[in-house]
């Protein structure tokens, strides 16, 4: 029974990477996606110098061959601290929308399953976090807890919360009365045995298509948090906060800038066709 399992669960894996890989936008990203994970892996390998190392003689320097980004306004290497950057921002990326997924997926499936009063408290709870704009729940969070990268995951990931809970429900209130659910049940599954191993993975492909593109909306959330001050410190070489620090030089040295922004922007887009890949390879009307 595990073997057949294991083969339905190969063969559907085998039917998505079918479908994805025909389309060429969303394999573009995943390749820039796979080379920016490659980078933010070996940094300290790539990195030709220290993302902390100044040096005020090289101060505001423009690209050369020394340093092909340029330096900031104390002589550290951009370019240096874009590698770096790569590690921190796509680490809060992906562990704010691991968040997010975890609680709002658990929430979602709990109000879908139950139904009644449980739906009523745990949903209007969500609309009261969906009332206010996101971003200005995640700079409320992160006001309230401080600057730090932890605190910066927390208020990225809490404010996506809501938008996970209301697609696992949706999900969940279309599957929750077919009949291999009613049979778990005849079968004396309790509760918590059949939400976990029945209803969330029949319920987890929109998911992963609002995670994909969760992901680059943590992203640059973070970057925003940390270019208004409320996310990490300046000399943390995270984009949004690189782009921060050189925003008083841009007219003059717009190098400065020009390359965290550029990074921001490869992400975003790679996981963006990414997640527009994953949709339509999971989206049962566009089987062929």
């Amino acid at each position: 029974m595990k073997d057949k399992k294991k083969e339905r669960r190969f063969m559907r894996l085998k039917e998505f990477w079918r479908r994805l890989k025909k389309s060429k936008m969303a394999m573009f990203g995943l390749v820039i996606l796979s080379l920016l994970v490659a980078i933010a892996i070996f940094a300290s390998v790539i990195a030709p110098y220290s993302y902390s190392e100044q040096h005020l003689e090289n101060k505001n320097m423009k690209p050369n061959s020394e340093h092909i980004f340029g330096c900031d306004d104390l002589g550290r290497d951009i370019f240096t601290r874009v590698i770096y950057g790569s590690r921190i921002s796509l680490s809060v990326g992906f562990i704010a929308v691991g968040i997010a997924v975890v609680f709002g997926g658990l929430l979602g499936a709990v109000a879908g399953y139950f139904g009644g009063v449980t739906d009523n408290i745990i949903m209007r709870s969500m609309d009261i976090l969906l009332a206010v704009p996101q971003i200005l729940l995640a700079i409320s969070i992160s006001a309230a807890l401080g600057t730090g990268l932890v605190n910066l995951m927390i208020a990225v990931g809490i404010s996506s919360i809501p938008q996970y809970a209301r697609i696992m429900r949706a999900s969940v209130l279309t599957v929750k009365d077919q009949e291999y659910i009613e049979a778990t049940h005849a079968a004396g599954a309790t509760h918590l045995h059949t939400i976990i191993r029945h209803i969330i993975p029949n319920c987890f492909a929109p998911i992963i298509v609002q995670a994909t593109l969760g992901v680059a909306f943590a992203i640059l959330t973070a970057a925003g948090l940390s270019f208004i001050g409320l996310g990490l410190d300046p000399e943390v070489p995270e984009w949004g906060a690189m782009l921060a620090g050189g925003r008083q030089y841009i007219r003059d040295f717009p190098h400065i800038t020009f390359f965290p922004g550029l990074a921001i922007m490869i992400t975003i887009f790679a996981l963006n066709v990414l997640g527009d890949g994953f949709r339509d390879a999971l989206d049962p009307k566009l089987r062929d």
